[in-house]
């Protein structure tokens, strides 16, 4: 409790009111940029989300056999955590960016998720296998990068 009373206690009305509204700013822009390849759910009769938006994977289970679980695997590979998935919808992920998140780093991501979208379109037309393809297989690219193995049969767990 310490830390958040001296967050509350620091910021003020006026700055926690500002933050709240960047966080709102932020979560729509990203939701903006992302609304044309993914279903967004939740949203107000503007079509604006709060300072949280939630993206529907499940009618890519049908399309093209890839789930929430797939994508937040596929995000590692671009260098991301993945964001919350499937609370407080099943097969959803709900971005939070907050009132810090730096412009470039949401960019960065929304990136991600319209290349992921786009490996997900050419597995629905067919260009990429519904099981061999990066999104099924998982290459966690950083992974590899990050860690060397020391011993020969770390080779196969990496």
């Amino acid at each position: 409790m310490p830390i958040t009373w001296a967050y509350i206690r620091m910021m003020g009305h006026a700055g926690l009111k500002k933050a709240s509204q960047v966080a709102i700013l932020n979560a729509n822009y990203m939701a903006r940029r992302l609304e044309k390849a993914y279903k967004i759910v939740y949203k107000d009769e503007q079509g604006l989300v709060a300072h949280e938006f939630i993206l529907d994977f499940k009618p890519f289970k049908k399309s093209a056999g890839v789930d929430v679980v797939d994508v937040s695997k596929r995000l590692m590979d671009y260098g991301f955590h993945s964001p919350t998935m499937s609370w407080p919808v099943h097969d959803c992920l709900m971005i939070e960016p907050t009132e810090s998140e730096d412009k470039g780093e949401m960019d960065r991501l929304v990136d991600a998720l319209l290349a992921i979208r786009e490996e997900i379109a050419m597995i629905e037309r067919g260009e990429l296998d519904r099981e061999r393809n990066p999104l099924k297989v998982f290459i966690n690219n950083i992974c590899k990068r990050r860690f060397k193995p020391h011993r020969k049969h770390e080779n196969d767990i990496v």
